[in-house]
């Protein structure tokens, strides 16, 4: 598969060198220590990557910090054309980039290609954004007076990545950071920092000024954060992660009023009503289910069938099922990768426990792949009780749960007993019965006859404990810039004498 180069300071990963230190003030450096990267498909280690800590995340605060001023007054097209150039990059090392994702991640290669295309586009779709970012102009309600709103960027702001989606969220959240004039410190993922390194690399041989962008990987994720969260010259904190650490975040955030975006958990409904095109049905809610091993917070979590479809469905849907090819992410033909890593396969394992002991039936699957790597069968459960609390769990795993509803009003019911709220899917061929459910539904996203949501034009993101804000559309780029009202006065007598 593929080896390390000795240097800590970089990687060869499958033939592609890959800087492995940490970029603080426009310069790559090494840390005191170091930890190792795996490839989930085999188990190896693929690298060795500086280990920050808290001091040097205070490092990059600073380094953040000094860049503010500067890139906040960079003239909108100026930075809008290194935007452009980044882009190029990035498109230039696409190839590569979706080749490190896969090493890492373990995600098959066409999903890796896939979330390159896909983050390019969030890139780009804030490049053009820069130019296009207005104010108001208003007379003041008793006269006299102008009313002008206008916008500043909130400053600079701490980006916390998870490793599911490495590339997507790094582009998604320092895009729409840097275009609105913030500088950042990006914490990656420690399991797939190497994709991280290659986006901020991009950005650095564009042209982006030292300090604007800064890039700490660790091991200590809540000592890096608890320090820089800490120090009154953050302004911003956005999260990608569980509603746990998300809380957390939140309470750090608190005393010093850090501005917060949070995409935290989820516990997607799947709704499949009597009149729905039951193959399209199966057919999507397999790639919302199995896309990236199950381990997307958008994934299918719930599959809750109107009973009168339930069983023909459930055929469907276990036939399409069977089809999924369980591999390396190199391999050709390959639909679901591994896990990403041996603990996380252990708690796969705890959840199908749960699902017995809640008398669930086991339709599919249920197993971990025997052999090198963290692979588990893609898994398919029939659950009659929907007062089990493992019902109530967001799954993170190939894990598929049906369930029967009596009635169209017992599936909205059931989507909604839950605490978090990001993304829900309904299938009907009925458009007033389409708009009327989802009005109903408590989340901040659904999909309508599709269970692949995410667009650069639409804004993301969920309600209740899934998190505050969004991410992409006109909102993603609002998230970090606040508002600022201007009164100016006006003297129409004397200015018109």
């Amino acid at each position: 598969m593929s080896t390390v180069a000795p240097p800590a300071s970089r990687a060869l990963a499958r033939r592609h060198d890959v800087r492995t230190g940490l970029f603080i003030g426009g310069d790559w450096e090494d840390a005191a220590t170091t930890f190792p990267v795996l490839d989930p498909a085999t188990g190896e280690v693929i690298a060795e990557v500086a280990n920050g800590g808290p001091v040097d995340a205070l490092r990059a605060l600073d380094a953040a910090a000094g860049a503010q001023d500067a890139w906040r007054h960079m003239a909108p097209r100026a930075r809008a054309d290194l935007f452009h150039r980044a882009h190029g990059v990035l498109v230039e090392r696409s190839a590569a980039i979706a080749e490190v994702m896969t090493l890492e991640s373990g995600k098959p290669l066409a999903e890796a290609r896939a979330e390159v295309e896909l983050s390019l586009g969030f890139f780009l779709w804030y490049a053009e954004q820069i130019a296009h970012l207005h104010g108001t102009y208003a007379e003041g309600s008793r006269g006299g007076y102008r009313i002008i709103t206008t916008h500043q960027p909130v400053g600079p702001s701490l980006l916390i990545t998870p490793w599911n989606f490495p590339l997507l969220m790094i582009a998604r959240k320092a895009g729409a950071a840097l275009a609105a004039g913030c500088t950042v410190i990006v914490k990656s993922a420690k399991e797939t920092p190497l994709t991280c390194a290659l986006f901020v690399e991009a950005l650095q041989d564009a042209g982006f000024p030292g300090g604007v962008i800064n890039l700490v990987h660790t091991t200590g994720s809540a000592a890096v954060s608890a320090a820089v969260m800490a120090d009154p010259r953050l302004r911003k904190v956005s999260f990608t992660g569980s509603t746990a650490v998300g809380s957390a975040l939140l309470a750090q955030a608190a005393p010093g009023v850090v501005n917060a975006s949070m995409e935290l958990g989820g516990d997607g409904p799947f709704i499949v009503l009597d009149d729905a095109d039951l193959d399209l049905a199966a057919e999507q809610a397999v790639i919302c289910k199995f896309r990236n091993a199950g381990q997307a917070c958008v994934a299918a979590n719930r599959i809750i069938v109107h009973e009168s479809v339930a069983d023909a469905f459930t055929e469907r849907f276990l036939a399409a099922t069977r089809r999924l090819t369980v591999g390396n992410g190199f391999d050709p033909g390959i639909d679901v990768g591994p896990i990403i890593s041996a603990a996380q396969r252990e708690l796969v394992g705890h959840l199908v426990d749960e699902l017995r002991d809640a008398d669930a039936e086991l339709l599919l699957g249920g197993e971990p792949v025997p052999g090198d790597g963290f692979f588990f069968q893609p898994t398919v459960f029939r659950v009659d009780d929907a007062t089990a609390a493992v019902t109530r769990k967001e799954l993170f795993a190939p894990i598929a749960t049906i369930y029967r509803a009596t009635s169209t009003a017992d599936a909205i019911r059931f989507a909604n007993d839950t605490r978090y709220g990001l993304a829900s899917y309904v299938f009907t061929r009925d458009v007033s019965r389409a708009i009327a459910v989802s009005e109903r539904l408590e989340f901040g996203m659904v999909g309508i006859n599709r269970g692949i949501m995410a667009d650069p034009a639409a804004s993301f993101g969920g309600v209740k404990s899934s998190g505050l804000g969004r991410e992409g559309g006109h909102d993603g780029i609002r998230e970090f810039l606040e508002p600022q009202y201007l009164a100016l006065t006006v003297n129409e007598a004397e200015a018109l004498r």
